[in-house]
């Protein structure tokens, strides 16, 4: 179907400003939050109701012309970059908080709604949305369930996947859905959490019925300066083998902690290597006698300084760094390229080293902010885009930092998706007969490849272009980290 027919078909149900297709139109839809990668949409739909969605889907299904997905654009993997010949389906319309349930503690929401705006609708009910990731201010919670994102409190209260219980999702084809439900379990396979992280591969969410958890009585923060990274991360592994689980458990190297200063103004230590954020929440009596075991934790593995947050304002002060990084790294470099690969909690002393080494080996300088409680590391990569060979030579320092990570017994994505940008070490996380796997239940939904085509799984054929060797089967790149 050529282009402006389908513009015209596309605008007999939507209004004229809700269809673009004009090249200073597009523009702004290029890429999402890793702006490395680009590509101008072909056109650009905006709906503002499920049957919206349902008649676009079902014009592009008939003209077999692909479909991408997006919500507040902030996803850091490419996986919404735009289809060149393809419509692009922005849910940020679909905006409507449609019910907050405080008996049942639930909430059923549109897409586009942002994360924060959960919490608060709830906020008058003593009740809160969990997942906080540090975009929360801006993401949209659809784009949440596509790449079953966490935030500084998933190690206590769990990715998106376990704070939802029920989606409503429309096929390419145009059906609409009802995956999960209100009960504790429900027949059948549990394709909710299939769909949670599918990043918009299988089908398009258009209503989110997500748990909500009682505000703590108290929360408090204890604030950890190390003299050497490895300390820090030893003292990870050292609160969670004494049995405590913190409500959040977070980590900054230096280069991290000096930006974050400069631009938050925090009172962090500059002359620490690194900086350790461990929450207690619960009652009065609970968190003071786990911030009693945590002060000590720190103290007996080496901790040069150690601060509790005397009030919420404080609290949240200590946070507000925490969460500002990634807009301090813009402050100084110019481009920035964060990673998202997952490890073992144990591990967290040597894969840190790994990254210093590789840091040195590419003459590039290297962020490390992270959920330190689950293993979950974010290297921030600092670069410049206008220097000629200097991207590629970041995608290959990213690279090996994600290869590291499967060596280690970890994983490539721990909530940032697969997108375009990890295409490649799929292939080496996983073999030739899972990818089938993988794509044989793309097939089961999207049997025509249209939805979101050429993300995260990737063909067999690429990876025997990319010359990738599954890494548990070939030579160790890195023999120094432990096997699994």
């Amino acid at each position: 179907m050529h282009p402006l027919e389908l513009v015209n078909n596309l605008r007999t149900f939507l209004p004229p400003e809700a269809v673009l297709y004009e090249s200073e139109d597009l523009k702004p839809y290029e890429c999402d939050g890793l702006s490395a990668y680009r590509q101008t949409p072909m056109i650009v739909a905006l709906p503002q109701t499920e049957d919206e969605v349902i008649r676009i889907l079902r014009i592009c299904h008939m003209s077999e012309t692909p479909v991408v997905a997006r919500g507040a654009g902030t996803g850091l993997s490419g996986g919404a970059l735009p289809h060149a010949t393809g419509v692009l389906l922005s849910l940020v319309k679909l905006k409507r908080i449609l019910e907050v349930d405080p008996i049942a503690r639930t909430a059923r929401v549109q897409p586009g709604v942002c994360n924060l705006a959960i919490s608060e609708a709830a906020a008058p009910y003593g009740l809160y949305y969990a997942p906080d990731p540090s975009s929360q201010i801006a993401c949209s919670i659809g784009g949440n369930v596509a790449e079953n994102s966490g935030g500084v409190h998933c190690l206590k209260y769990g990715l998106t996947v376990h704070n939802i219980f029920q989606l409503r999702v429309v096929t390419m084809a145009g059906e609409s859905l009802e995956i999960g439900g209100a009960s504790l379990d429900t027949p059948g396979y549990d394709l909710l959490a299939l769909m949670t992280g599918s990043e918009g591969m299988l089908g398009i969410v258009t209503e989110i019925m997500v748990k909500l958890t009682p505000s703590a009585e108290k929360a408090q923060v204890v604030m950890a300066a190390f003299d050497d990274i490895r300390k820090a991360a030893n003292a990870v592994a050292n609160v969670i083998a004494a049995g405590i689980i913190p409500a959040g458990m977070e980590m900054m190297d230096k280069i991290a902690t000096r930006a974050v200063e400069e631009y938050v103004h925090v009172g962090y230590n500059l002359e620490a290597a690194a900086i350790l954020l461990c929450e207690a929440d619960g009652t009065v009596e609970e968190v003071a006698d786990e911030i009693r075991h945590i002060d000590e934790i720190m103290r007996q593995s080496g901790a040069i300084e150690i601060r509790t947050s005397r009030d919420e304002a404080e609290r949240l002060r200590f946070w507000a760094g925490r969460k500002a990084a990634f807009p301090a790294a813009g402050r100084i470099s110019p481009d920035y390229y964060c990673m998202d690969g997952t490890i073992p909690r144990k591990n967290l002393a040597r894969v840190l080293g790994g990254i210093e080494r590789l840091s040195t080996e590419y003459g590039l300088r290297c962020m490390n902010v992270f959920h330190a409680g689950d293993g979950n590391l974010h290297p921030l990569i600092l670069y410049d885009a206008n220097l000629p060979g200097e991207l590629e030579k970041t995608e290959e320092f990213g690279a090996q930092i994600l290869e590291m990570c499967i060596e280690a017994g970890g994983t490539i994505t721990g909530e940032h998706g697969v997108g375009i940008e990890k295409i490649n070490q799929m292939c080496s996380q996983f073999s030739n007969g899972e990818l089938k796997i993988f794509h044989a239940v793309k097939a089961a939904f999207d049997p025509e490849g249209l939805l979101n085509p050429g993300k995260a799984v990737p063909t067999l054929r690429r990876c025997a272009e990319h010359g990738a060797m599954h890494v548990h089967r070939g030579e160790e790149k890195f023999p120094e980290l432990p096997r699994f």
